[in-house]
């Protein structure tokens, strides 16, 4: 059998493809596909065919066709024509046809493909043959042209393309489809695929790099298409291809423009992070090392105008001397990245290597010193975001130890940083389908024993992270400035409940836990009212809680203390919690429009251990009444705590020793006990 014959695949569509009725069979004369124009010329279906165990083709459909000149065909290395032969269909009319028989190997077994040539097909295969010359004309006089067989080796190209490629018709004719291409390993990937197409009678277009005779790379949009020749009887493929060499190298150096430091010729953080997901792709093992310039813009400061332009170009070929073959980027200013698989000892020993080193003004050595951190892939993260969080906060911590150091961060800390990233991602999603849920935790009025205020708090169970409390939680929140986000849902939910409640004919105030963050968008007291006007909840029954930190910041910021102001007029009241942890001015507490101190657990749960901490509790007590401030103790276990605390004469507790968060409907059976 010919190397031809051995490389041709068939398959229904590619019968269907063709202009007559064809159809494979077997040596045992079954069929073995079936093409739908042999369907609609014979009468039977591909499962009617199918269905036959015996030689059903050869014995009735071609029963002219004698077992010598079948097994002939069979074989024979080359096409039979047999130009007057007579077929029938399943309703025994004869047709005479010319037959064209093409012996192939398929997994080994022998197969014949059987193409019946009709006169009347003929005909329109010509007219078509006219229409595929008139179109090829006008494609060669605007496009480049290759022909090839098929087996990849070019037959034929047109002038076009010979004047880009550089190559004449006696050096390029017989040359193979390949080696129009870069010898690489993109290059190999992609003609591959494209030739994979093409042998499963598929179209494949898209932007390709080829090189021309003398190796000189260029552009093309290439369109590759398989057809048939029906002269030869065989499959060819022709590459239609657009010269897009001019455009491609505008977009490259827009490429360049966009991904490259201009000052140093470094990747930038844009491109760095392309290359990082690339090798997290392909599981390549490396260490990321951070490297950021110590109080950067006061050596700028103290050198001359020189210093400042040379200064990083200086410490960039430092970088580039001593971490020979590793991808570098410049992040910002002063910051630096270098992928790289070095050990850890030798990229510490980059600051020895600078001091040796120096970067000099005026003959003077500039003091550099370096914070940096190693974070290894996929060791301690595995994301680009999670890399550069990690050295991020690695550089926090060399800086505030003092600095000029190069470090990496433990196990425990990557597995923090982890969870802390695992949580951002989740909050997102709990926050987006709602899967937050409010506790509820009382305070008592201690002159009446009644409860008359209630704290919501959040709480959060995530199924794949588990409890997550809200001493985590509320961190990562506002630094990530989904704090907005929790805080708009608590707002939402308090005032439903309290709502409920008021309907109820219960008289309980919800108090919210409110971030300075959230005061920051000169909105907040217009999105707070617009709540309350939402849900129908009265103003008087909700309670803003914030903290001596969000006070300080009110205190500075005019807007703040407007808004607070705003709020107050409406009727909402407000809280300053952990009263005692925080700054030692009180100043705040004359221009904020505070209704209520609440004292931080931390003095109650030591203010039978500690006389000074009674005194200053006491103390704590005095100035909020002497203020015209209500005070309530936070942080109630038991009841020689409640005793004391209503001695000093604090107007209402809040703690275990009363109850913890729970649901509403709980809280409903505390208000009947």
């Amino acid at each position: 059998m010919s190397q031809i014959h051995k490389s041709f695949s068939i398959d229904e569509h590619y019968l269907n493809s063709l202009p007559f009725p064809a159809f494979v069979i077997n040596q045992d004369g079954q069929a073995s596909i079936w093409g739908k124009n042999a369907e609609q010329l014979f009468g039977f279906s591909a499962t009617d065919i199918k269905g036959h165990t015996t030689s059903f083709i050869h014995e009735n459909l071609l029963r002219q066709l004698s077992l010598e000149t079948f097994k002939s065909i069979l074989q024979s290395e080359d096409s039979t024509y047999l130009d007057k032969i007579q077929v029938y269909t399943s309703a025994n009319e004869e047709i005479t046809t010319a037959l064209l028989a093409k012996p192939l190997i398929e997994q080994g077994e022998h197969l014949i493909l059987i193409m019946l040539m009709l006169p009347e097909l003929m005909i329109n295969s010509v007219s078509n043959s006219r229409t595929f010359t008139d179109l090829k004309h006008g494609l060669d006089s605007t496009f480049m042209t290759v022909t090839l067989d098929q087996d990849g080796f070019i037959l034929e190209c047109n002038a076009e393309f010979l004047k880009t490629s550089q190559w004449t018709p006696k050096r390029v004719i017989g040359k193979t489809f390949w080696q129009l291409f870069p010898d690489n390993d993109v290059s190999e990937k992609i003609t591959n695929n494209i030739w994979r197409n093409l042998n499963n009678c598929n179209t494949w277009q898209g932007e390709v790099e080829k090189v021309t005779k003398t190796g000189q790379s260029y552009w093309v949009l290439l369109t590759a298409i398989p057809t048939f020749n029906l002269e030869t009887n065989e499959q060819q493929f022709i590459l239609i291809e657009k010269d897009i060499t001019k455009s491609k190298t505008i977009q490259h150096q827009l490429e360049k423009i966009a991904y490259i430091d201009t000052e140093t010729g470094l990747m930038n953080a844009h491109r760095l992070e392309k290359v990082i997901a690339s090798m997290i792709e392909e599981d390549r093992h490396f260490s990321f090392v951070y490297l950021s310039i110590d109080k950067f813009y006061t050596l700028k400061e103290l050198h001359d105008q020189q210093i400042n332009q040379s200064l990083i170009i200086e410490f960039t070929n430092r970088i580039k001397m001593y971490f020979q073959d590793s991808a570098m980027a410049r992040i910002n200013e002063n910051d630096f990245v270098v992928i790289t698989p070095l050990s850890e000892w030798f990229i510490q020993g980059f600051l020895s290597y600078l001091q040796q080193h120096p970067i000099y003004s005026s003959n003077i050595a500039v003091p550099i010193s370096i914070s940096g951190g190693i974070t290894r892939f996929p060791e301690d993260q595995t994301t680009f975001s999670q890399l550069m969080k990690a050295s991020i906060a690695t550089i926090t911590s060399v800086r505030e130890a003092g600095g000029d150091k190069i470090v990496s961060l433990s196990k425990a800390t990557h597995k923090a940083l982890n969870r802390k990233a695992l949580i951002e991602k989740r909050l997102l999603q709990a926050l987006d389908q709602k899967n937050l849920k409010v506790l509820y935790q009382p305070q008592v009025d201690v002159y009446t024993g009644k409860i008359t205020v209630v704290e919501a708090l959040v709480r959060w169970e995530d199924e794949v992270m588990g409890v997550v409390s809200p001493d985590e939680l509320i961190p990562i929140a506002e630094e990530t400035g989904l704090i907005n986000n929790i805080g708009s849902f608590m707002l939402e939910r308090a005032c439903e409940q309290a709502l409920i409640w008021k309907k109820a004919g219960l008289h309980l105030k919800v108090a919210i836990n409110s971030s300075v963050r959230e005061f920051r968008d000169k909105n907040m007291a217009k999105s707070v009212l617009d709540m309350l006007a939402k849900t129908g909840c009265p103003a008087s029954l909700i309670q803003i809680e914030i903290t001596e930190k969000f006070a300080l910041e009110a205190e500075a910021a005019t807007f703040i203390t407007q808004q607070m102001r705003k709020l107050e007029n409406e009727g909402i009241v407000f809280v300053l919690d952990d009263f005692g942890t925080g700054y030692g001015s009180f100043r705040y507490m004359q221009i904020l429009p505070i209704d209520t101190l609440k004292i931080d657990q931390t003095f109650t749960n030591s203010l039978l251990k500690s006389e000074k901490t009674q005194k200053l509790m006491h103390g704590m007590v005095q100035l909020g009444k002497s203020m015209e401030l209500k005070v309530v103790a936070e942080g109630v276990e038991t009841a020689e705590q409640a005793d004391l605390l209503m001695t000093y004469g604090c107007d209402a507790i809040q703690g275990y020793y009363i109850s913890k968060p729970v649901t509403p409907e709980e809280i409903e059976t505390l208000l009947v006990k």
